[in-house]
């Protein structure tokens, strides 16, 4: 009986866990197709991994010809596939209905001697060794280009495998390629299926998408789309919308250090979150509220040194022009910490910034005062992905509904006036920066760009982890 109700789709679900799913005609069809291959690119927090964890369960309660069938569950690194699918399958999987549970393999053995595994794509050897009857690329425009191909199909050939690869879209990488192929060659091994967010989330829950994701991001993300991200990279930029030389500086809020590290240039940017000239709040029809300024971010300074710079010599201009400032100091930046110049035989570069801005420094005969304990740091362990840091700059430049959130100041900032117009993506890629092109951008749109992907990530709390009832 237990195995019957697993197996039984109209049958009650054995936990809290399979709670009933909203019906939708083309995840209806993916849970139906007979191909061998299904590319599902859908919109964020619609239901694809949802109706993956499914199948997997159904076919770990399915019989086969195999005595050990194999089933895996793989997202881009170990830590996204144990966040994304384990503590979810243990939870669909009773324990009355497993032999063995390996919280060290992620691994989970049936009553049908069927086993599942969470994976981590980041070396994709790790699928390699053992042959599969069937898995989930979860996320799969992330992962390394030739994983499929030279490591997973080859590991499902011994069992003529299965396989799903699922995920929103990236640009138009490796994944586009694979759609592109499901889609319209003709191959009846493969299969596409694609949907809209809006076709499953709560309109306010898709609203508030709209107000916080720049339009070619919000089409990527919720609708699935391949966006072609070519030409500039922070495209919503205009100086006559996100310029303006009344951005103001008060010396009791919050000031913002941005840190990227480098020589030629030696930059950083300065910041504070404050009420944006001519930007206001809008109504559900998209019309200013004039009597509800909108608060961003203004970039009112920078430091520019173009030539033989160094760690001290960046610290020794910030200390110069904002060693005044009476309030909190919060420190941006790369996590990487950078490898040149004077790290190599003084310390790290953010033990440099640690000890500057909390002690001051020499400046000839004249000392400079830091900033003391009111100096906070907020680094990273890593670095977001690039994408995920421009995604963000450019949601933060501009929504769908016209919001801008993200003004400079060109007086006392022109050089990130110019990264926000100059830096373009790299010909022929997926939209990654070029960095090559003019080897003085990129590096201060980069470091403003690892405090917007801190502070203001596109996925937070209140639009990527929505509680949806029945998703």
């Amino acid at each position: 009986m237990l195995l019957q109700r697993w197996r039984g789709r109209r049958m009650a679900a054995p936990n809290a866990r399979l709670y009933p799913l909203r019906y939708h005609p083309v995840q209806a069809a993916y849970e139906r197709s007979t191909a061998k291959y299904n590319v599902v690119p859908a919109g964020r927090r619609s239901g694809k991994t949802e109706k993956a964890k499914r199948k997997v369960i159904k076919h770990l309660f399915t019989p086969t010809r195999w005595t050990d069938p194999r089933y895996f569950c793989a997202a881009p690194t170990r830590d996204q596939a144990r966040q994304i699918y384990w503590d979810d399958l243990k939870k669909m999987i009773p324990q009355r209905l497993r032999t063995e549970t390996s919280e060290t393999y992620m691994m989970i053995r049936t009553i049908m001697g069927s086993e599942v595994f969470v994976i981590g794509m980041d070396k994709p050897q790790r699928i390699e060794g053992r042959p599969w009857n069937g898995g989930i690329l979860d996320e799969y425009a992330d992962m390394k280009k030739g994983a499929w191909g030279e490591n997973v199909q080859p590991a499902l050939a011994d069992r003529d495998g299965w396989c799903d690869l699922i995920g929103v879209p990236e640009g138009r990488n490796h994944y586009y390629d694979t759609y592109q192929y499901a889609r319209d060659s003709g191959d009846p091994e493969w299969a596409a299926f694609t949907w809209l967010s809006s076709d499953i989330l709560p309109a306010k829950v898709i609203e508030r998408a709209k107000r916080s994701l720049d339009p070619l991001v919000y089409q990527q993300e919720y609708e699935a789309s391949f966006v072609n991200f070519l030409g500039r990279i922070y495209y919503p930029f205009l100086a006559a919308t996100h310029t303006s030389p009344k951005l103001t500086y008060d010396p009791r809020r919050p000031l913002i250090f941005c840190f990227d590290f480098n020589v030629e240039p030696g930059i950083a940017c300065v910041c504070q979150e404050q009420p944006l000239p001519g930007q206001y709040e809008r109504d559900q029809n998209g019309v200013q509220l004039l009597n509800r300024p909108l608060w961003g971010t203004g970039v009112i300074g920078e430091v520019w040194i173009p030539q033989n710079s160094n760690t001290p010599a960046v610290c020794r201009k910030l200390l110069t022009d904002w060693g005044k400032h009476e309030g909190a100091v919060l420190v941006y930046g790369d996590a990487a910490g950078g490898a040149r110049g004077t790290a190599q035989t003084e310390g790290s570069d953010w033990d440099l910034i640690k000890r500057y801005l909390q002690g001051g420094m020499r400046d000839g005969a004249e000392l400079l005062s830091g900033f003391s304990d009111r100096v906070h740091f907020n680094v990273p362990s890593a670095n977001p992905a690039v994408r995920a840091r421009v995604n963000a700059m450019n949601s933060r430049l501009q929504t769908v509904d016209g919001s801008i959130r993200l003004m400079v100041n060109p007086v006392t900032a022109p050089h990130v006036v110019r990264d926000l117009e100059g830096v373009t993506a790299l010909a022929g890629g997926a939209g990654e920066i070029d960095k090559k092109g003019n080897p003085e951008l990129t590096h201060i749109s980069d470091a403003l760009g690892y405090y917007i992907a801190r502070e203001f990530p596109i996925y937070n709390n209140e639009m990527g982890l929505a509680a949806l009832e029945g998703y």
